[in-house]
């Protein structure tokens, strides 16, 4: 019974159950129906809408198409009336080409009915011509080319005649005008290049505020002064001499180095051999900057550019040269104004004559190189290896005529240098001792046999010797210029150089009575 109750709640609960599925999904299909139903409204009306949409996209885009075809057509027409009237102008000039070419062909036929008329009188002229050139060759006795070879041998010798007076008019005025020309530009480049110049010598003095400190210059059995003058090659003379010292050298820049370490000591008040071979070397050091400075400045000041700093070194070197007693840096700065001035008066490029005359005494600073040579075959050595131009390099050797000269601007750096060299109060040298190397020099001369006359010229930098042409011969000259060259070298003390040169002439005089 209980089992029979069981099944039958079983089945009750299942019919149950299958009766509240049944009525889920009654409901639930009503409402998918209802979703559905909805659906389908919604797309209707976005079907509506979105077909109104592109009705009016349609529109709006046939009104724009219109529009641009409206505005096509109407530019169409526009060309369409362009080319229209294009087609009648070129219609209009194409009857003006038949018209011009109808006028051309008349032109031509009448210009051709002209050349021949033209042939035909030239025919009749050459005709004429011949009969008149066989008329005047039967009066006159000659051919034609007879005639025309004759007269062209006397308007040759009429030409001649004149060129050559004309010739001699010119190197007459030539003569007459070059030295006074000459004498204008020299004075007029000496007028606008003035410079001052400086006196050297070979001692400099050292003031110093008392003796006392005299005595530590010195120092412990002269051991200070003896590193000074080992350290800087320079000889210090104490004596006596209150508040001084000497310093003695004949080379300028270890004069200067010199005096600039024993300023600096005396300052400082530390000297001993150690303190005075590390001031020696710093004040050499700032020496050797400092001539570098001075070269580039002056090259600056001169607008002379490119050039080689060994070259560069040895102007700033200049400024520690004399030359007779006549500053070097100076002289060289006035001697290559003088020729920029120069050549400018000349129409020659002054850039370059300022170049060459600023580098022309270079040799005179060279160091390390073969002292043998005269200053200024050494300088023109030095700038060739430096890659200067060859022009520059020849006014540089030919300034005292060792070598030929090539360029026109080496008898400018010849002449600007005796013009600095020899203007009043430019070199200076005590005047009795001057006149006396002078004298010398001519005495020295005048003791050989033969010699006739003597002059030193140049300041003394040349011994012109006259010789008798009957008692010496033209080797004996050679041998003459020589000997007399030696015993300057060896008998005599002078600055720079002696250029010896002997003349030997025969002179044959009549008078006619």
């Amino acid at each position: 019974m209980n089992t029979t109750f069981i099944i039958l709640i079983v089945v009750a609960f299942i019919i149950g159950c299958g009766l509240a599925i049944g009525l889920v999904l009654f409901i639930q299909g009503k409402k998918s129906k209802d979703i559905v139903e909805t659906a389908k409204l919604e797309a209707e009306a976005i079907k509506k809408a979105k077909l109104l949409e592109v009705k009016e996209k349609y529109l709006q885009l046939k009104n724009e198409y219109e529009k641009q075809a409206n505005a096509r057509s109407s530019k169409l027409q526009q060309a369409e009336a362009k080319i229209a009237q294009k087609e009648k102008q070129l219609q209009i000039q194409e009857e003006g080409f038949v018209k011009k070419e109808a006028e051309i062909e008349q032109l031509k036929n009448a210009y051709e009915a002209q050349l021949d008329i033209a042939e035909k009188k030239d025919q009749e002229l050459d005709r004429l011509h011949k009969q008149a050139i066989e008329k005047l060759e039967a009066v006159a006795g000659m051919s034609a080319q007879e005639a025309k070879d004759s007269m062209i041998e006397s308007l040759k010798a009429e030409a001649q005649t004149a060129a050559l007076a004309y010739t001699n008019e010119i190197m007459e005025e030539a003569r007459m005008n070059g030295n006074k020309e000459a004498q204008k530009i020299i004075i007029r480049s000496i007028q606008r290049v003035a410079s001052e110049t400086a006196i050297e010598n070979s001692v400099t003095v050292f003031h110093i505020e008392n003796d006392e400190m005299k005595g530590r210059i010195i120092g412990r059995e002269g051991r200070n002064i003896r590193a000074l003058e080992a350290a800087t090659g320079v000889e210090f003379v104490v004596d006596d001499t209150p508040e001084s010292i000497v310093l003695s050298a004949f080379d300028p820049i270890r004069r200067e180095i010199a005096r600039l370490a024993l300023h600096q000591l005396v300052q400082d008040g530390r000297i001993h051999p150690a303190r005075i071979e590390e001031v020696v070397a710093k004040i050499t050091k700032q020496i050797e900057d400092e001539i570098v400075e001075i070269g580039k400045k002056t090259t600056i000041d001169l607008g002379v550019h490119g050039l080689h700093p060994e070259l560069v070194r040895l102007i700033g070197k200049m400024k520690y040269r004399s030359s007779y007693g006549q500053n070097l840096l100076q002289h060289s700065r006035e001697t290559a104004n003088l020729c920029a001035v120069m050549a400018a008066e000349l129409g020659l490029n002054p850039k370059k004559a300022r170049r060459a005359g600023l580098l022309h005494d270079i040799g005179k600073v060279a160091e390390d190189e073969d002292q043998e040579l005269p200053h200024a075959l050494l300088g023109m050595k030095i700038a060739q290896r430096c890659g200067e131009k060859p022009d520059i390099c020849n006014a540089i050797g030919a300034h005292h005529e060792e070598v030929e000269m090539q360029s026109l601007i080496s008898p400018i750096v010849q002449a600007c240098d005796a013009i600095s060299g020899a203007r009043p109060g430019a070199r200076r040298e005590i005047v009795e001792a001057y006149i006396k190397r002078l004298n010398d020099l001519e005495n020295l001369a005048m003791s050989y046999p033969g010699v006739q006359k003597t002059y030193a010229i140049q300041a003394g930098r040349e011994l012109r010797v006259i010789v008798g042409a009957d008692k010496v011969s033209d080797a004996e000259t050679e041998r003459l210029s020589g000997e007399i060259a030696k015993r300057i070298e060896n008998e005599m003390t002078y600055p720079g150089q002696v250029k010896i040169t002997v003349i030997r002439e025969v002179r044959s005089v009549a008078v006619a009575k």
